[in-house]
This record gives C-alpha cells, structure tokens and sequence, in this order.
C-alpha cells in the first residue's frame, strides 16, 4: 500500500517538474509549449485528486490505519 502511495507521490512530482521545465524551456512555436505545459499541470492536478480519494478509500477500507504522534 505504501508503494502505491510513493509511486503516485513521485508521478506528481515528475509532472510538475516537466511542466517547470517546459515553461523555462525557450521554443519557436509558444502556443504548442504552452498547450504542453498545461497539459502536464493537468495531469499533476488529477494524480493529486486520485492520490487523495485513494487514501481516503484506503482508510475507509481499513487497509491503512492513522497511528498519529505517540503520547509519552
């Protein structure tokens, strides 16, 4: 479960990272860099919302459980 969560976690930032990079990137033809760039900021937007409800899925069906700060 875990693995899931880190795999997703990366593929967020592997977006928004080629999403940074398309922006810096200085092309001929701005309008298909642009469409790129939110296109890729569109994906990082849905593998965060998906990210999200499978946590909260995962909680519901108890395969993952909140441990909290430990009390002394």
């Amino acid at each position: 479960m875990k693995t899931v969560i880190v795999v997703m976690l990366v593929l967020v930032l592997v977006a928004l990272a080629s999403a940074g990079l398309l922006m810096l990137r200085r092309k001929t033809d701005r309008n298909d860099r642009d469409a790129r760039m939110a296109r890729a900021l569109a994906l990082r937007v849905g593998l965060s919302i998906a990210l999200f409800l499978f946590i909260l899925l995962s909680w519901h069906l108890g395969w993952i459980k909140p441990s909290g700060l430990p009390l002394r």
